[in-house]
């Protein structure tokens, strides 16, 4: 199990009866879980100061319904990252803190290298992959099909003091981009991608976590360099285990380039309960 237990900003107080119980910096929220089907409530009197409460609607969407007034956004930071918060209308804030054990490892791979690293983002949503990897010394290529998401990159970066560092932020369709890089010969030693379960590009492209991964790891693996150090996939798809992206990474990249797969659980732990609360998987495939 991959375990983000790193924050100081970021803490998991209470998880129960479908909810999960946050602060993100000073503010408290709470919010949807589906993982957290358990009844009993470590910290029940928590429960009540919540500042701000998501309202999952049966038909669909939600509301939030507030204790008191939150500012528009506010910031939280990891180790030297800084980010930028902003409660949303399907119950996102803009930022999965789970994905810090993935940031670990990134600057780890990364800062190590003597030699340039490009890496490619893919799906890559507000940006904290991108901001950790441009951290540690990566050229980033930031793609995700919505442009407000990809303003928001920006915004963090700018935040985590990585304005000028050389990263090149694109919006466009993930599968179509990817298509282009590889007929110009692009190449990246890292690439991350973080596909939904089901999306749409910016001109209605279709993309079905089941029916689309397969087929893309095969064409980011073209655009591995011979220096090539990861290729990482994140999933959030629900009935889809660790341990099948993990097949997929066998046999589009280490049966043909060596290297080895792992893929494990992401996950929170949950105040001083001593347990963890499951937030999707990753699977990485590192040439070294």
């Amino acid at each position: 199990m991959l375990l983000a237990d790193g924050w100081k900003d970021y803490r998991l107080i209470d998880a129960a009866h479908g909810e999960k119980l946050e602060y993100w910096g000073k503010y408290c929220l709470r919010r949807p879980d589906p993982q957290a089907i358990w009844a009993d409530r470590s910290d029940a009197p928590a429960w009540k100061r919540a500042d701000a409460h998501y309202h999952r609607s049966s038909s669909g969407g939600g509301h939030w319904e507030y204790a008191r007034k939150l500012p528009e956004n506010w910031q939280i930071s990891y180790r030297n990252l800084t980010f930028n918060i902003k409660p949303m209308g399907f119950k996102h804030t803009g930022l999965f803190p789970e994905q810090a054990a993935n940031w670990d490892y990134m600057t780890d791979v990364i800062s190590k290298q003597k030699q340039p690293v490009r890496l490619l983002n893919l799906f890559a949503y507000t940006g904290g992959a991108t901001v950790a990897a441009a951290a540690a010394g990566a050229e980033v290529v930031h793609v995700d099909a919505a442009k407000g998401m990809v303003s928001w990159a920006k915004e963090n970066a700018a935040s985590s003091g990585l304005a000028d560092c050389p990263i090149r932020y694109i919006v466009d369709d993930v599968v179509k981009f990817v298509e282009r890089e590889i007929r110009r010969g692009r190449s990246y030693e890292c690439i991350v991608m973080d596909p939904p379960s089901y999306g749409r590009g910016p001109k209605g492209e279709v993309w079905k976590f089941e029916d689309e991964l397969y087929p893309l790891v095969e064409k980011c693996a073209k655009l591995l360099s011979d220096r090539a150090l990861f290729l990482m996939v994140n999933s959030y798809t629900t009935g889809i285990s660790p341990t099948v992206v993990k097949n997929v990474l066998n046999l589009t990249l280490t049966r043909t380039r060596g290297g080895r797969a792992t893929a494990d659980e992401l996950a929170l732990p949950i105040g001083k309960t001593g347990m963890v609360l499951p937030c999707g998987s990753t699977a990485r495939w590192q040439s070294f």
